[in-house]
């Protein structure tokens, strides 16, 4: 399967079977190194912890387990494209597959939130495309409104399930018989077109109306829900930002034109792709941007682009601070992150071809 038939399961996200990628200026350096955790992986991208463990997933919808002595396999989800994966405070792990089949249809098993079972098959929680078919999102710019491509999951202190859905531009939450509640959605953004797309593209500087593209969801210390944002198409460098939504809301607006209102509020902008989330300890998050350049010049180059880690801190009146980039120039399309209860930091790379599981040091 070649890469633009796996990013479609990333890019049925943005718009138009496109793909992913990044960029953004720093508030300084900060040095930084990765050590191997696991090695020789086929496309990783999730990255989740269990006490001493590491857990992550690779392009056959396989998922596993490493303590740094020994790899086990937790089970395996329909691949194509390597699932968005957490670890709940029990030990359950939740695979999340996504909706974008290679003509932008759902493949078998797609858009489905699953629970694994070591050594049995993996339990569906829920079918999250069914929920959206009759979920339309009323902000939709491009292609169908009931489109599903669920592309971040994070796993409650109460046994329910955050969900974002690239797709729909929605953050959904899932409790365990599979039930399904909208908590919030995400509204497009006004946007300048960039220079280079060629005549594919309005005339750079043209204003443009993209949508938000919801790639990843976690919790903060703080307790509130956070969703990061890639930028559909023209996918502007420096337009992604990182909502903060109140615990428990349903129906919540994410605006940009109304930023500070309401139970889902602007708490970072100036990102580019984010494609994953991780929240931290002292208010820190941890941002994946997949590429420095935008997912649209990842598409139109076809060749590997060097992503990004941030380290997020808090600022002031739940506003985000400076940030930091970890690891500078030294991830290729970074997929996954997350922390484990010591504070460590782990990060996957690339999420296609060849790849490997880092502890941050």
């Amino acid at each position: 399967m070649g890469v633009r038939t796996r990013i479609a399961a990333l890019a049925a996200l943005a718009l138009a079977g496109s793909v992913l990628v990044a960029g953004q200026a720093d508030a300084g350096g900060h040095h930084s190194s990765l050590k191997p955790v696991a090695t020789g992986l086929d496309g990783p991208r999730g990255v989740a912890t269990y006490r001493n463990q590491v857990v992550y997933s690779v392009t056959d919808g396989s998922v596993y387990a490493t303590d740094g002595r020994r790899t086990w396999k937790l089970g395996q989800v329909p691949g194509g494209f390597a699932p968005a994966i957490d670890t709940d405070r029990w030990g359950r792990t939740y695979a999340l597959t996504g909706g974008g089949g290679p003509e932008g249809d759902t493949p078998p098993g797609g858009a489905t939130l699953f629970r694994l079972r070591p050594g049995k098959s993996p339990v569906v929680v829920a079918d999250i495309g069914k929920y959206q078919a009759t979920d339309p999102d009323p902000y939709n710019v491009a292609d169908s409104p009931t489109e599903s491509n669920p592309f971040g999951v994070v796993a409650l202190k109460d046994g329910t399930v955050l969900v974002s859905d690239a797709a729909n531009n929605d953050l959904l939450r899932v409790w365990p018989n599979g039930h399904i509640k909208t908590v919030a959605r995400l509204k497009p953004r006004v946007v300048k077109v960039p220079p280079g797309l060629g005549n594919q593209a309005p005339p750079a500087g043209t204003p443009i109306l993209a949508e938000a593209v919801a790639t990843s969801v976690t919790v903060g210390a703080d307790g509130y829900w956070y969703v990061g944002e890639l930028r559909g198409f023209p996918a502007t460098p420096g337009t992604s930002q990182i909502w903060r939504i109140k615990p428990g809301s349903v129906g919540a607006v994410c605006d940009p034109v109304k930023p500070a209102k309401g139970n889902c509020q602007r708490y970072a902008d100036g990102y580019t792709s984010i494609v994953d989330l991780a929240g931290g300890p002292r208010g820190t998050l941890a941002v994946v941007e997949l590429a420095k350049a935008s997912w649209l010049q990842f598409e139109l180059s076809g060749k590997p682009q060097v992503g990004a880690l941030f380290l997020q801190f808090p600022g002031r009146n739940h506003r985000a601070g400076y940030r930091t980039e970890l690891v500078k120039g030294q991830l290729t399309l970074p997929g996954g992150t997350a922390f484990n209860r010591s504070g460590q930091l782990f990060v996957s790379a690339p999420v296609f071809g060849p790849g490997a599981v880092y502890r941050v040091k």
